[in-house]
């Protein structure tokens, strides 16, 4: 029997040889359909899709889904599935607004709640590593517990901030833009450079990934995969705290605890179709990116060229949802052809 536990990468990247137009389109496919969806949809409606004004509107509106998608990709990487995250989100904007509610101060509020989400990203962890639940089921509990608790700090109401004059402090933080683009966006930009540095260049990115393509390999290997399982869930609880912090502070004073569930199917689409693009058959940062940009210039199009059809976002979503399943299935069967076939190679 071999003694070879070497862990070989089974991602899909054109093979040499290939030739350079096949390249680009497998490896960039996704970001030049995102790419030909706004010039289609600026052809049909030049007078309000490709302006300032409506890029400053679905950048705004797309910052916190990004980040959400950040929040489901870093477990994904570590092969597992975080579905209390938008539950998590929820929780995390309430806290944001009911603590200042409270009188605790805005620069206060923030850590505590950050500090939160690792707390929750860290129960998970021990749900999934410690009692050997499955990361869809255990994360699914908690996202209903953490849902039960959004309701009973609200009590079920709407939470304003009278007056919003702590809130005003944390609505600081988003109102700004760089040009035509909105301040949280460009916050949302910057965390996604920050994750794609750690996922790529750092080891705990490379280790994660052996984790979660080939975790029997990763042990070994002497790879501690327990460590970086409670890292990967702690850092998605944070990312959803982060999300909850700019979506309080977009709403300025106002929650509300049934928003966050919404979020949770198009940041899982989105890391999905990501897995796509970039570095094809592997979740990853830029990818994420493009699927949330697919998703924002995908559903205001589609609003200006047939609006007051309010159906349009969740057939949207539904539908993306639907094709970055069925594209990751595949690229999962191709995945792990090339692994069976790098497994006899001598």
């Amino acid at each position: 029997m071999s003694n070879d536990t070497s862990v070989r990468s089974t991602a899909l990247e054109p093979r040499k040889g290939t030739s350079r137009s096949r390249r680009v389109l497998v490896v960039y496919g996704m970001v030049l359909a995102t790419l030909a969806l706004f010039v289609l949809f600026a052809v049909l409606c030049p007078r309000t899709f490709p302006t300032p004004l409506n890029l400053r509107l679905i950048t705004a509106g797309n910052a916190v889904p990004l980040v959400m998608a950040l929040a489901v990709t870093v477990p994904m990487v570590a092969g597992k599935i975080d579905m209390s995250a938008g539950y998590a989100l929820g929780l995390w904007q309430v806290m944001a607004v009911s603590l200042q509610i409270d009188g605790i101060d805005c620069w206060l509020a923030i850590p505590l709640v950050l500090v939160g989400g690792a707390v929750v990203g860290l129960a998970n962890a021990l749900l999934i590593e410690l009692a050997k639940v499955d990361a869809f089921v255990a994360t699914l509990a908690t996202g209903q517990l953490i849902f039960a608790i959004s309701y009973w700090r609200t009590g079920g109401r709407q939470l304003v901030d009278p007056g919003s004059q702590q809130s005003a402090y944390l609505h600081g933080l988003v109102d700004w833009s760089i040009g035509p683009v909105a301040g949280p966006f460009v916050l949302a930009v910057a965390l996604t450079v920050v994750v794609w540095v750690v996922l790529e260049f750092f080891p705990v990115g490379r280790y994660l990934y052996v984790v979660g393509s080939n975790r029997h390999g990763a042990e070994s290997t002497g790879i501690r995969c327990r460590h970086y399982v409670v890292g990967s869930m702690m850092a998605a609880g944070v990312l959803s705290a982060l999300g909850g912090i700019l979506l309080a502070a977009r709403q300025a004073g106002i929650a509300q605890a049934d928003i966050g569930p919404g979020f949770l199917l198009p940041a899982l689409a989105a890391a999905l179709i990501g897995s796509t693009t970039i570095r094809p058959g592997r979740v990853n940062a830029w990818g994420t990116l493009t699927g949330v940009t697919a998703t924002m210039i995908g559903i205001s199009g589609l609003q200006q060229v047939l609006p007051g059809q309010f159906y349009l976002e969740p057939l949207f979503t539904g539908l993306t949802l639907v094709a970055a399943i069925v594209i990751a299935s595949l690229a999962s069967h191709k995945r792990a052809a090339r692994a069976r076939q790098l497994s006899v190679e001598p």
